[in-house]
């Protein structure tokens, strides 16, 4: 009886000693860096800078994360409303107050890039960023996430093969459909609203139609 009630103590003593009392004795640090890390705070003095900034005016030609500011709009942590337009059509890709899908890239939206020519090559560069990875270079799904995971003798690890964007099931979605699955993901494939803004949605759908375009004589059906 004695040892369990010395046990029993001394659990005791163990479960009031993690209560969270504020302690002066200094933490134990295995990796110090993480807490002493070489770095300036805001407004402190540099010995490095001629004119002892530590907060350097940015370089010409930097891009804000936030166009105007990180204001109220943002605070889902979207930027897919930065472009001005206010309309389920633009900014959802279906009709106003209805599920249906819009099936062709509203106006407003390619007149607002400047015309269909330049929505093309700026989808083309959003696409390279964002979508090549995956979905590889022309569209068939084998991009090199897809390609590293397929090993000599059989796959490294499970990953599935990304949609084929020549599919003819994707050829026939409407436009709004495919700027839905961009916005919003699907499967195993994450939504984009928080990194890509609804213009450049709109212009990687519009690359994306050209793409096919580009392999309807290679086989694919109309």
């Amino acid at each position: 009886m004695s040892r369990a009630l010395s046990i029993s103590v001394t659990l005791a003593v163990l479960v009031v000693g993690c209560r969270g009392e504020v302690s002066t004795d200094p933490p134990i640090v295995l990796l110090r860096n993480m807490h002493f890390q070489q770095r300036y705070n805001s407004q402190a003095r540099s010995a490095f800078f001629s004119d002892h900034r530590t907060m350097r005016v940015p370089p010409e030609g930097t891009i804000g994360r936030f166009p105007g500011g990180a204001n109220v709009q943002y605070a889902s942590f979207t930027v897919g409303r930065d472009d001005g337009f206010d309309d389920d059509a633009v900014t959802q890709g279906h009709e106003p107050d209805s599920p249906v899908y819009v099936m062709t890239i509203p106006d407003r939206v390619t007149q607002a890039a400047g015309g269909l020519e330049p929505m093309v090559r700026r989808g083309q560069l959003r696409y390279g960023i964002y979508c090549t990875p995956c979905h590889g270079g022309v569209g068939d799904g084998r991009g090199l996430v897809f390609l590293r995971s397929q090993g000599p003798d059989g796959p490294r690890y499970q990953y599935p093969q990304p949609a084929n964007l020549h599919d003819d099931r994707i050829r026939h979605v409407p436009d709004g459909q495919l700027f839905a699955t961009i916005s919003n993901g699907v499967r195993n494939m994450p939504g984009y609203s928080a990194q890509i803004p609804v213009s450049d949605r709109w212009a990687i759908v519009a690359y994306v139609r050209a793409l096919q375009i580009s392999q309807m004589n290679n086989g694919a059906t109309p």
